[in-house]
């Protein structure tokens, strides 16, 4: 596909091996790379692990008592192969608790990962909450390595030996902390883990998947509620074994929906931080498991950071979104304006997502649910075709050209969608694109092919420059 354009805002692409770089380009962003959780119980050397494995500093290191912490992923890359790294972050709950949410955590990295790497302790050995994870690790049928952390010696691996009683396989004997037996660890890690994740973003037939969170007492369990009884519709809550949690089938609109992970997120831990901690797993992996996520938002009350801390999930996941503001019926008039206001400040970032107003104890608007779940899971599976698209791009770049940098003005040679769910664009250009130019392609993107309630992901490839021998 060759172009000209007077004036040169497009550029004949025979100077550059533009379908090699596309076939590149969509093969990185089309195919997930597979997904590397790190699991285990506080103070372990999780995150050490986690950084040794990066090389580089990232995670953060020190679990501060009553501090929680999200899970995070971050890009890795060893011999080669691209993958991601999970980590399950620390927290400090009581002794009761310890168990339930070490096994919790494994749980969620059970659904959301490739490969398990389960980190214990080799000096202290194996705990109740070890042996937590192990037995549902030894039921998850993915493949798990036992990170026998902290044997900085020869005379440590008899600890390591020890661990086999947990029953996930042979222990590997490592020292996070100086980097000893880490390299091996890996080496045996890639070799199980898939070329292309298994569970990043899978499709797959059958129900829609459909994520309903927000913060506590929001009225999750009274939506799920609503609509399982109101239309006497629970098919049934698919048999729950111990390592996966009860989804729920429920047929709405003349379809059947499966409600991902909300059965555990109504269950309880009696200690506050560890009830935090519990509660963010559960969020990110109803998150992850789902394909268009309802983000509950009491609309009686102002707007919080932890609403927002919920959207930045969806974001980040790349999950189709539809902003549901419960509690309709306690919001007057003032409270209306208000609200007004604070949509307009403070979800700016997700302008884009159906609003539906609704009260799940009236049952006010609830029908109006199931439209918004299609159109924003539509938007989220859309592709537009190469040939529309960079049509599109010329029209909207001879209008608006990119701004100039350091003297140039970047050319943008070509463009293509190289994946769905959520959209994705690859655009190869002669020079950086300013993030301010690339929210304007986003706009434009949106007001010509809609796109509600799905987020887009603008990917820039910078042409190298040649060297001037040919």
């Amino acid at each position: 596909m060759s172009t000209t354009e007077s004036d040169g805002t497009w550029s004949d692409e025979s100077d550059w091996e533009i379908g090699e770089a596309v076939a590149e380009a969509i093969e990185e962003v089309t195919s997930p790379p597979p997904v590397l959780a790190v699991v285990g119980r506080p103070n372990v050397g999780k995150s050490t692990l986690v950084n040794r494995i990066l090389g580089r500093r990232e995670a953060v290191v020190q679990d501060v008592p009553g501090v929680t912490r999200d899970r995070v992923s971050y890009d890795a890359n060893w011999l080669g192969r691209r993958f991601i790294v999970q980590d399950t972050g620390g927290w400090e709950p009581d002794a009761k608790g310890l168990q339930q949410l070490v096994a919790d955590q494994a749980t969620v990295a059970m659904r959301s990962a490739d490969a398990i790497i389960l980190v214990v302790d080799a000096v202290v050995g194996a705990t109740s909450a070890d042996e937590a994870a192990a037995r549902l690790l030894r039921k998850s049928g993915k493949p798990v390595f036992l990170a026998a952390n902290k044997v900085d010696t020869e005379r440590g691996e008899a600890d390591a030996a020890a661990l086999w009683s947990l029953g996930v396989g042979e222990p590997h004997p490592i020292s996070a902390m100086h980097g000893r037996g880490v390299a091996d660890l890996l080496d045996q890690v890639i070799a199980k883990l898939p070329e292309v994740s298994e569970v990043a973003g899978a499709g797959g037939g059958g129900p829609r998947r459909v994520a309903l969170v927000g913060k506590p007492n929001v009225g999750k369990s009274s939506l799920l509620n609503r609509l399982a009884g109101d239309e006497r519709s629970v098919v049934h809550d698919v048999a729950g074994t111990t390592v996966d949690p009860v989804d729920s089938l429920i047929e709405l609109g003349g379809k059947t929906w499966r409600f991902v992970d909300t059965a555990g997120l109504r269950r309880k831990v009696g200690q506050a931080s560890g009830h935090e901690f519990y509660a963010s797993v559960r969020t990110h992996g109803a998150i992850d498991a789902a394909e268009v996520v309802m983000v509950l938002i009491d609309a009686s009350q102002p707007l919080t950071e932890q609403d927002q801390r919920v959207l930045s999930m969806v974001i980040e996941a790349g999950r189709a979104l539809v902003l549901v503001f419960n509690k309709w019926d306690l919001v007057d008039e003032d409270r209306r304006y208000v609200l007004g206001r604070e949509i307009d400040l403070e979800l700016a970032q997700v302008q884009w997502a159906p609003r539906v107003n609704i009260s799940a104890k009236t049952g006010r608007a609830v029908q109006k649910l199931v439209p918004a779940l299609e159109t924003a899971l539509t938007s989220w599976d859309t592709r537009i075709p190469t040939g529309r698209l960079n049509t599109f791009l010329k029209e909207v770049v001879a209008a608006t050209p990119p701004p100039v940098r350091g003297g140039k003005q970047p050319r943008i040679l070509f463009a293509t969608q190289a994946a769905s769910r959520p959209p994705t664009f690859v655009l190869f250009t002669t020079g950086f694109l300013e993030a301010g130019y690339r929210r304007f392609l986003e706009r434009r993107l949106r007001e010509t092919f809609g796109f509600e309630g799905s987020p887009i992901r603008i990917n820039v490839r910078v042409r190298e420059k040649r060297s001037a021998k040919r």
